[in-house]
């Protein structure tokens, strides 16, 4: 069964910036809501995790996927795709989260069926309330589906 309201989440966090990592988990620690931050570095590890392989043999499953699109090795695009095309994946909620606020990235999110698409701000302030939100949001509002 998925997590209840109120439980910690696991949530994946497919960032290359190192500095936008140690944020979000800063940022989790200090919104007081129990969450697991996982972390890929690039695409091709995301996926690596998300299918249990090589050394993610004993990955947990993410009750959320937060996406950054510029990533190395397989974009995130790519890894959209992938996730969302996979019966055993395309139910975990995932957001994309990243710096591009290109209209044609935000269609072509949608239409690879992103959850929702959010811009990162570049002020620290509006970064921390964008986390909170997101976290706030997904951990507490809506109900996640079961764990496999």
């Amino acid at each position: 069964m998925g997590p209840n309201k109120g439980e910690p989440i696991d949530i994946l966090l497919i960032e290359d910036n190192e500095a936008d990592v140690f944020l979000m988990q800063e940022i989790l620690k200090e919104t007081g809501r129990a969450s697991n931050l996982h972390v890929t570095m690039d695409g091709k590890e995301a996926m690596d995790f998300l299918l249990r392989k090589g050394r993610f043999a004993d990955a947990v499953r993410p009750d959320l996927i937060l996406l950054d699109l510029n990533l190395p090795k397989k974009d995130g695009r790519e890894v959209l795709a992938e996730i969302k095309s996979n019966d055993d994946l395309k139910i975990i909620p995932t957001v994309v989260l990243t710096t591009s606020e290109s209209q044609e990235d935000v269609i072509r999110c949608y239409n690879l069926h992103a959850n929702c698409y959010v811009t990162k701000p570049v002020g620290l302030d509006q970064f921390f309330e964008v986390v909170k939100s997101i976290q706030e949001f997904w951990s507490v509002t809506v109900t996640l589906p079961s764990k496999l």
